[in-house]
């Protein structure tokens, strides 16, 4: 009898493993990709498998958070070289992102990461129509941004994201190109440091800080 609990428990173990492997390397293999395009359409079907992981997992909150920022990076990517009257397209992306985002932390409280996306839909609905909005949306962005960097001071991510708005805005609105490679350089030191909870916790920003860093010092 103990023979046979023993051989049920092994077997459980192992199915239990194998489910474990196979989640890993399908987020694993979504990850690189979302790190290495700005395509809407390959952002759209991450979003949707990450998503689909999400909902078979249940208790993963980071399949919700890549799925959430594969859909605001998308908006990015079609909000490029506009500067206004995007809310039609904006807004239902950075709606879903944001569905998306409230399941993830709700499985992951008082996360620094959550609070990143968050920050970037804010800026996502002010870039939709900049003159109407940025009295709502931009201190909603520098509140995410605030309460990323008091919940993990050592994630270089809200520095990468602060020195982009220092370079982009106006120095009449507080703006600085100055600024923004002080942060950046911040930024890089955070990202030779940065020790990742997991395999799948996010790594993403280096590159992007040395491309802007490299445009601002020419």
């Amino acid at each position: 009898m103990k023979k046979i609990f023993l051989a049920l428990a092994l077997f459980a173990a192992t199915v239990s493993f194998a489910q474990s492997d196979k989640y890993v390397s399908a987020m694993q293999v979504r990850i690189a990709a979302l790190d290495s395009t700005r395509d809407v359409a390959a952002l759209n079907d991450l979003a949707a498998g990450f998503e689909r992981i999400a909902d078979a997992e249940k208790t993963q909150w980071l399949p919700y958070y890549y799925a959430a920022l594969a859909r605001i990076n998308s908006g990015y990517s079609i909000s490029q070289g506009n500067t206004g009257g995007m809310a039609a397209q904006l807004d239902p992306i950075a709606d879903k992102a944001e569905a998306l985002l409230n399941k993830a932390e709700a499985l992951s409280k008082d996360n620094s990461e959550i609070f990143v996306v968050r920050k970037m839909i804010a800026t996502l609905r002010m870039m939709a129509d900049p003159m109407s909005r940025y009295m709502t949306y931009g201190p909603q962005a520098a509140a995410a941004l605030a309460m990323a960097k008091q919940l993990n001071p050592n994630n270089p991510r809200p520095y990468l994201l602060e020195g982009q708005d220092k370079f982009y805005t106006p120095p009449q609105f507080g703006g600085s190109k100055e600024d923004a490679v002080t942060l950046w350089k911040e930024a890089l030191v955070k990202f030779a440091s940065f020790k990742p909870a997991d395999p799948l916790a996010p790594t993403w920003g280096r590159r992007t800080t040395e491309y802007f860093l490299a445009q601002a010092e020419k």
